[in-house]
């Protein structure tokens, strides 16, 4: 018994000798009428996945499968081929005396990346497999490109990521990557949903940007003669909606920031922001918390996952823990014993903190001190809260300490995850938040913030207490799939085109 190896034709033809073959098969077909791409539809009763699960039910029974042949091997008078289909795999026996002899020698013409409907029936080899007796074959598709040699399949990761349809042909566990995405997106609305939030659309063209600390990508409108931004967050919308009276809204949708790219970030990517009337950003924690550890269970049936070598324990009942605290633990500064900026700066600086081009404020001392020795010490989940205001120009302060607002961060192995407030509904506050933002964009800060007057408006209208919450979905995917890079994760990652 022989197989025919994944380039569809013998080892020693290059590319191009391979795609002049394929399409001199085309075209003899074309002129016998017998063009696969004028056929429209073809009916499937069922799917790889169906036969081999529903195999007792289903033995002896008449069938109709379609999909990609990804492997040939010929016994004369039989062939036995594997059909990739939306669900799996399933082995093809097509024999002569069940065909007739033109069919036969039709199908053998066939190459591998061909996509052909099937009828026949369901039964098991010898060898106890799962398989299907063909009784006819139709050719539906032409592939006209060979696939890659199947034993090496595609694993350059730049062909990868910009010839996806071609890796996900190839590579089972890219399939698997996105069908754990897409079933997390479900969770996301289902856990929601079922809490009585509503989701809802905001632009992605803003006049203003805002909502978030980031370059943004600009463009021009035509007809309006107006320059616009790509949004960087759907905060501001969304929070104009509670003004409005919906007391629980959410978004899932595309987040465009014009920054640099690395394995945990990409210009394009995917978030949920959700608002909560009447909630603080305790609620947001639980809320969070809900979300991930839920998803983990529900979808991979556990609460550890693997991620970047590192076993994660999703385990509800993650560590909360104040940056001060943070900081005093991991760096040994207390800032709760320090009052003024000046000194805050300097015992900063003693430890080894670059306080370069910063303010020099309590808070952003703070802030550093975290950012640059605490933050890479987080490997299991954790909550950081009471972030400095200097950090945080949407945030409600705290009524215990001015200098410090009631926000959180989730991080896990070092990266993060969510970020949540008790959201600012005092409009004179925010428009003070807003003029420091625009003073930082003066002084060259394209990536500050600008003044909403709208949005001002907005809150002056009265906004409740809310709970804000921010979660990248990219990032969560990584971890639910142990990947380690962003690309892996998004269908169509950025990237820079070829011969630049």
């Amino acid at each position: 018994m022989t197989e025919e190896k994944n380039t569809g034709a013998p080892e020693e033809l290059d590319l191009s000798e391979q795609r002049r073959i394929r399409r001199t098969k085309l075209k003899e077909l074309q002129d016998a009428g017998q063009d696969p791409f004028q056929i429209t539809k073809y009916i499937v009763t069922a799917h790889s996945a169906d036969v081999k699960e529903k195999f007792d039910e289903m033995e002896g029974k008449q069938v109709s499968v379609a999909g990609r042949i990804m492997s040939k091997r010929g016994m004369g008078k039989a062939v036995f081929c594997d059909l990739q289909d939306g669900e799996g795999r399933i082995q093809l026996y097509v024999r002569i005396d069940e065909l007739g002899e033109e069919p036969f020698a039709k199908f053998k013409k066939t190459d591998i990346g061909d996509i052909v409907g099937v009828e026949g029936e369901v039964f098991k080899t010898k060898r106890g497999e799962i398989s299907i007796k063909a009784h006819k074959v139709t050719l539906l598709s032409k592939s006209l490109i060979p696939l890659p040699e199947k034993f090496h399949g595609l694993k350059d990761t730049e062909t990868r990521f910009r010839q996806r349809y071609v890796d996900l042909i190839m590579n089972e566990d890219v399939r698997r990557t996105f069908e754990i995405r897409t079933k997390f997106i479900k969770h996301v609305r289902a856990y929601l949903d079922a809490r009585d939030y509503m989701e809802v659309e905001t632009p992605v063209l803003n006049t203003i940007s805002g909502g978030a600390t980031a370059r943004p990508f600009i463009t021009h409108h035509n007809t309006l003669d107006i320059d616009m931004y790509m949004r960087i967050a759907t905060e501001l919308h969304l929070k104009r909606l509670i003004v409005g009276g919906f007391e629980r809204v959410y978004e899932i949708g595309r987040i465009f920031r014009n920054e640099g790219m690395d394995p945990k970030h990409n210009p394009e990517f995917t978030s949920i922001e959700l608002y909560e009337s009447y909630a603080d950003f305790h609620d947001m924690m639980d809320i969070t918390e809900g979300i991930l550890s839920s998803a983990a269970k529900e979808i991979l049936g556990d609460y550890h996952v693997q991620w970047l070598g590192t076993d994660i324990d999703l385990t509800p009942g993650w560590q909360r823990l104040t940056m001060i605290d943070a900081v005093k633990q991991y760096v040994g500064v207390d800032f709760t014993a320090i009052s003024d900026d000046e000194t805050a700066c300097r015992a900063a600086e003693a430890v080894g903190i670059d306080l370069e081009g910063c303010e020099r404020t309590w808070g952003t001392a703070l802030y550093e001190c975290f950012d640059q020795r605490v933050e890479e010490k987080l490997i299991q989940p954790t909550f950081i809260t009471m972030y400095p205001v200097e950090v945080s120009p949407l945030t409600k302060r705290s009524p215990k300490d001015p200098r410090l607002t009631e926000r959180f961060e989730l991080f896990i192995n070092h990266a993060e995850f969510a970020n949540a407030f008790s959201e600012l509904n005092d409009p004179i506050d925010q428009r003070g938040r807003f003029e420091h933002e625009i003073a930082l964009r003066e002084a060259g800060d394209d990536e500050a913030g600008m003044m909403d007057e709208d949005f001002i408006n907005a809150l002056e209208y009265g906004m409740p207490p809310t709970g804000g919450l921010g979660i990248g979905i990219d990032r969560c995917v990584m971890l639910l799939t142990n990947s380690d890079t962003i690309r892996e994760v998004i269908l169509f990652p950025t990237m820079k085109p070829l011969g630049d």
